[in-house]
């Protein structure tokens, strides 16, 4: 744990990119994680070519996906998907601890070049009107824990704002930023993803205020009745957390630890050991062959094509190639 409200923060080693940095600023009751998304969120965006609208809101996905599963102390999976009636009726996070990461988007090519023709690329019209998911799985002697919120021409920020405030009656702070980086290498233009996100909740650990609230498993010590929303700490932090700019979150050259100090350095914000986060896909022939196996000879026979079954990975396109014979004798 570094102090770096009173010490500065060139005192502090820079977390760097692709690293989620849990803080706590104890003079406002607030605990938070902050991340810088560069190689990672590249590799992953990159491997599928989406339009650069579908990229960038896969993008913001992945960034609330990776501060929200990164608050689990313990062994398991955090996955946000949305279903929707948009143009892009589906995206996917899978976060499992401690910090692998995969995601993607299913997208009508169609609708959102229209979309971009006619100018109208808002993230809440992208999606359009559905649900989001978070589910928690800690494994098969565990029950499985889901949150459902709708979405109805919300953001993702706001989205979360309200899951939050319904489900785990937290009261929360939400930023996230998206960005396309051009560069020239050689003469040419390379083109790569970087992004930021802060997340920041009230969390008094006073016996007065103490209320058991946090996603199940997670790392906060307590939460707040109705009336808490308005307690001076919150509404401090709320109002510092609002003056984040996008750059501040996605410019390599103002690392997360500078943000926290500009944001809370009055107040003295602690920061622990980040933790990595890692483009790193859980598909294996292992676990295509236990599903193949659960299919009847009916749904094998449909499945064949040119004499061969094959499997490809939504997450990351690595293809699977089978024989039929193995799932029919």
């Amino acid at each position: 744990m570094s102090e770096i409200g009173n010490l500065g923060p060139r005192s502090v080693q820079p977390a760097g990119d692709d690293a989620v940095l849990p803080f706590e600023v104890e003079g406002l009751d607030v605990r938070g994680r902050v991340i810088q998304m560069g190689p990672a969120l590249s590799s992953m965006l990159a491997r599928h070519d989406y339009p650069l609208p579908v990229s960038k809101l896969l993008g913001e996905a992945i960034v609330l996906g990776v501060l929200l599963g990164s608050s689990l102390k313990f062994e398991g999976q955090f996955l946000l998907q949305t279903q929707t009636d948009g143009p892009v009726d589906m995206l996917v996070v899978d976060f499992r601890t401690p910090g692998n990461l995969r995601a993607y988007a299913r997208f009508d090519a169609e609708r959102v070049a229209e979309m971009e023709a006619e100018g109208t690329l808002e993230p809440a019209e992208l999606l359009g009107n559905g649900v989001l998911a978070m589910t928690i799985d800690q494994g098969a002697h565990t029950s499985r824990y889901q949150g459902i919120v709708p979405l109805d021409g919300s953001s993702l920020e706001e989205v979360a704002h309200t899951y939050f405030a319904q489900s785990e009656q937290i009261p929360t702070a939400v930023r996230l930023a998206v960005a396309e980086m051009m560069t020239r290498e050689d003469g040419k233009v390379a083109h790569s993803w970087r992004a930021g996100g802060l997340l920041v909740q009230f969390l008094p650990q006073s016996e007065d205020r103490m209320r058991q609230r946090d996603l199940p498993g997670g790392d906060a010590p307590g939460g707040l009745d109705e009336d808490d929303d308005d307690d001076d700490a919150w509404v401090e932090a709320k109002s510092l957390v609002s003056t984040t700019e996008d750059h501040e979150l996605i410019d390599p050259e103002v690392p997360a630890e500078r943000l926290l100090y500009r944001l809370f350095h009055e107040r003295g914000v602690r920061v622990f050991d980040p933790t990595s986060v890692r483009d790193q896909c859980s598909c294996s022939r292992e676990r295509i062959v236990g599903v193949l196996r659960s299919f009847s000879a009916e749904e094998i026979t449909e499945s064949i094509e040119d004499g061969a079954i094959t499997v490809t990975c939504e997450f990351c396109g690595l293809k699977y190639t089978f024989d039929p014979a193995e799932f029919l004798s």
